[in-house]
C-alpha cells in the first residue's frame, strides 16, 4: 500500500458569489488556471474547480472562512517575473523575499482571499 500522486489541492474561500467572480479573475485570467465544472451534487455548495494541464485547484466555500497565511500549495511556472508583474499589476500582494529552494527560484501571492500561493520556476 502506498499514496501514488496528489489528485488536486484544495483551498477555501468566503461565502458569496462575488467571492466565486474574484476567485475566476485571478485563477483564470491572472494564473491561466481553466474552469471545469463540479459535479452538479458538489456544484450545489458552491465555489470552483480549476485545472491546467498538470494541476488540479478546488476552492471551497468556507462559512468561517480564514486566509491561509502559512500553509499554502506551490505551483511551478514557466515566466515567473512575468507573472508576478501581471500579479502585482492586477493589485495582489507578492512577497518576492523568499531564498530560492533546491535549484527553483520563487515567490508567494495572495488570492483575493489572502490565502498564500507559492510560485516556483526552476
Amino acid at each position: 500500500m502506498s499514496i501514488l500522486r496528489v489528485d488536486h489541492v484544495q483551498i477555501a474561500m468566503p461565502v458569496g458569489s462575488d467571492a466565486e467572480r474574484e476567485a475566476r479573475a485571478f485563477f483564470v485570467d491572472l494564473l491561466g488556471f481553466h474552469e471545469v465544472l463540479k459535479p452538479p451534487e458538489l456544484a450545489k455548495r458552491g465555489g470552483a474547480w480549476f485545472e491546467s494541464d498538470s494541476v488540479k485547484l478546488h476552492i471551497g466555500v468556507e462559512a468561517d472562512f480564514r486566509p491561509a497565511r502559512k500553509a499554502h500549495p506551490a505551483f511551478v511556472v514557466d515566466g515567473l517575473d512575468e507573472l508576478l508583474a501581471k500579479i502585482q499589476q492586477a493589485g495582489f500582494e507578492t512577497d518576492t523575499t523568499q531564498p530560492p529552494l533546491d535549484g527553483y527560484k520563487r515567490a508567494h501571492d495572495f488570492d483575493p482571499f489572502g490565502n498564500r500561493i507559492e510560485l516556483m520556476e526552476a
